[in-house]
């Protein structure tokens, strides 16, 4: 029995060396040019004596076949029967690996993914060439996209195609572009989005030569001639609802299930990613979606019912759904930023873009990916998983909706910043010169817009509120005199817009003044020309007497003015800060007038704080002054004994005295 079976495992090993051999030689020949370089050189007797030992399953006479039948005259039929053959054998071996199976391509000796390439069957560089060149062709296969049944195959050969063409094709010159893309639902639609990706993007020019783009660069400026990409831009914009279905796919939720698994964490997309017949799963999977979805409305529940979607893995189904969410979300960032931006920057608002990213961003985990492995796709230089490309687009396209005016940027870091500040935030930005580049807007542009100036205020006070480091990068950019009054000039220049930045630099001086054994603070408090400036007392007066005047204007500048007032009763000073209004008043001539008019506003700020949660902890945390502080100060201030010396009553005279008028008539 022991010699019977060392025949039996010395009969098998030669049997496998022998299909090693046959492997080694045409590999060798295919490195060197030497010898075998392909299948079809070996002898078909050859090739299927030695099928059945290595079980081949008949793919390298398949190729031989086909190969010899690839001639004009040649029989369509047959090769069509070759065709499906071979495809059945490559996408039955995918489709064992994606769904439960499993089976790893190293669990065969001979995997068939391996065995086609070995004995010829991918030449795609030279076939896409060939193809390509064809533009009847190409236009040719756009028309059978409407065929359902073989979307998704022509898709994927449109997009090789293009993807080795020197020139961008037109899309103007598709028959019926309009009604066949209406005609998509919106899977395919996501599919069509990976050829539009193409046609709409500049064509890259050869970074390493700065010669070459610097004439690119002059070719542009002046050239008045629409380059065929801004035209296809055009094309897509002119069908209707085209934007609108882009924002909802760009929106739509990924799958969810229970489990973590549901989540956008994805452990083993790369170990059978790397198996280009995976997509022949895809295929299917999108073949019978079609087939069960009639109607748009169809859409989501054939997402969803599809017998072969319940046999792939939640893993993959979530790439899946990722790798053409990356597609629409890169076709929406190419569209705003080209020639048509400010039309397209409208439709996105009109359909609501930014809610639904807002609502998408909070199932996405922002955190460092822990695994290594990287995807290879058209552009060889990303090395990014679907769920990294995912986000980067995701950014990319919150970046150039926010970046169509000047001020939506600051707005979006500003709204970031919010609250209860953040340390660690502030500096992240600061390394990266984000206050430089603020001051540089404020002072040293030139930028006149008040919409744009106010943004930059905002961001700014967020930026440096109780951060001392943000002061002194402030007082080296502010290092003259003469830059500090220009600081000043555009602060005082509408001080409804630069409120909340005032609002900020009191706080910041209030705390910093109570850190005298802090050296650092004490040492950047004695060089900063902000600091120095609203530490006299009678600047602060200067910009709560110009504050409350202009209360009418602004309910926030009413808020500015109480945390001033705030920190003066901390101090045991309100007596003196409302003292110094009243002369104010006396010496502008209109004694009672401004006293009397904060009185009224302060009624009114109980009654819309007092009666709303959210805006009294945004209050709150943005101050770091409890609520409860704001609620004792405005009642203090309301009071109605006239021996209170903290009460605005207390220093109207009784001539002036208007402080029963009804504040709901302000």
């Amino acid at each position: 029995m022991a010699t019977r079976r060392s025949g039996f495992s010395r009969t098998q090993t030669s049997r496998g060396n022998s299909c090693k051999n046959i492997f080694n030689k045409i590999r060798q020949g295919q490195i060197t040019g030497v010898g075998l370089t392909r299948g079809s050189q070996i002898p078909v007797v050859l090739l299927e004596e030695r099928d059945k030992r290595a079980q081949w399953q008949g793919i390298p006479v398949l190729l031989r076949r086909l190969h010899e039948s690839s001639h004009p005259n040649s029989d369509l039929s047959k090769i069509d029967s070759m065709v499906m053959e071979l495809s059945s054998l490559l996408s039955m071996e995918a489709m064992s690996f994606v769904t439960e199976e499993r089976k790893t391509p190293q669990e065969s000796v001979s995997p068939n993914t391996y065995t086609f390439d070995l004995f010829g069957g991918v030449d795609t560089e030279g076939v896409t060439k060939s193809l390509a060149a064809r533009e009847d062709f190409v236009m040719f296969l756009f028309t059978l996209m409407s065929n359902k049944k073989v979307f998704l195959p022509t898709a994927t050969l449109i997009e090789d195609i293009l993807s080795v063409r020197k020139e961008i094709i037109q899309l103007e010159k598709i028959p019926n572009l309009a009604s066949l893309v209406q005609s998509f639902n919106q899977q395919q639609l996501a599919n069509f989005c990976r050829i539009l990706s193409v046609t709409i993007s500049e064509p890259d020019v050869g970074v390493d030569d700065k010669h070459t783009l610097l004439a690119r660069s002059t070719q542009q400026k002046t050239s008045t001639c629409t380059s065929r990409a801004e035209s296809n831009q055009v094309a897509l914009l002119n069908i209707p609802g085209f934007i609108e279905r882009l924002c909802k796919l760009a929106t739509r939720k990924v799958t969810e299930a229970a489990g973590a698994s549901a989540r956008l964490e994805l452990e083993d997309w790369h170990s059978w990613l790397d198996n280009a017949l995976v997509l022949d799963a895809l295929m299917q999977l999108a073949i019978e979606e079609a087939e069960q979805s009639s109607t748009e409305s169809s859409d989501e529940s054939s997402l969803s019912s599809s017998p072969l979607r319940h046999r792939l893995p939640q893993s993959m189904k979530i790439v899946h759904e990722i790798m053409y969410k990356v597609e629409v979300l890169y076709v929406l960032c190419v569209l705003l930023m080209g020639r048509q931006r400010n039309q397209v920057h409208r439709m996105l608002a009109e359909f609501r873009l930014i809610p639904g990213l807002n609502n998408l961003f909070d199932k996405l985990i922002w955190r460092k990916q822990p695994s290594g492995h990287v995807l290879h796709r058209q552009n060889q230089n990303c090395d990014c998983s679907p769920e990294i490309s995912f986000k980067i687009q995701f950014l990319r396209l919150l970046q150039s909706f926010s970046d169509h005016h000047e001020f939506w940027q600051a707005r979006a870091v500003e709204s970031f910043l919010r609250g209860t500040p953040s340390y660690a935030d502030q500096v992240f930005l600061l390394r990266r010169g984000l206050l430089e580049h603020i001051l540089y807007c404020i002072i040293d542009s030139g930028c006149k817009s008040h919409d744009v100036l106010q943004s930059y205020f905002d961001l700014l006070g967020e930026l440096m509120k109780f951060n001392i480091d943000a002061f002194k990068r402030f007082n080296k950019y502010v290092n003259t005199e003469e830059k500090f009054q220009m600081f000043l000039t555009q602060i005082n220049s509408s001080l409804v817009d630069s409120n909340m930045l005032v609002r900020c630099i009191v706080l910041s001086l209030d705390r910093f003044e109570s850190q005298t054994k802090d050296m650092k603070v004490v040492e950047v408090f004695s060089e900063c020309r902000l600091l120095s400036y609203m530490a006299q007392v009678e600047n602060r007066l200067f910009f709560l007497f110009r504050l409350i005047s202009i209360i009418n204007e602004n309910v926030s500048c009413l808020n500015t003015s109480l945390v001033i007032l705030m920190l003066a009763r901390r101090r045991g000073k309100l007596p003196f800060y409302l003292s110094a209004l009243r002369e104010k008043e006396y010496a502008e001539k209109y004694p009672g007038c401004l006293l009397n008019n904060f009185h009224n506003l302060l009624r009114f700020w109980q009654h819309h704080y007092l009666n709303k949660d959210k805006d009294s902890t945004c209050l709150e945390n943005s101050s770091c002054i409890p609520f409860t502080y704001w609620k004792e100060t405005v009642s203090v201030l309301l009071g109605s004994g006239r021996s209170s010396q903290c009460a605005i009553g207390t220093y109207i005279d009784e001539a002036y005295r208007d402080l029963d008028r009804d504040f709901m008539e302000l």
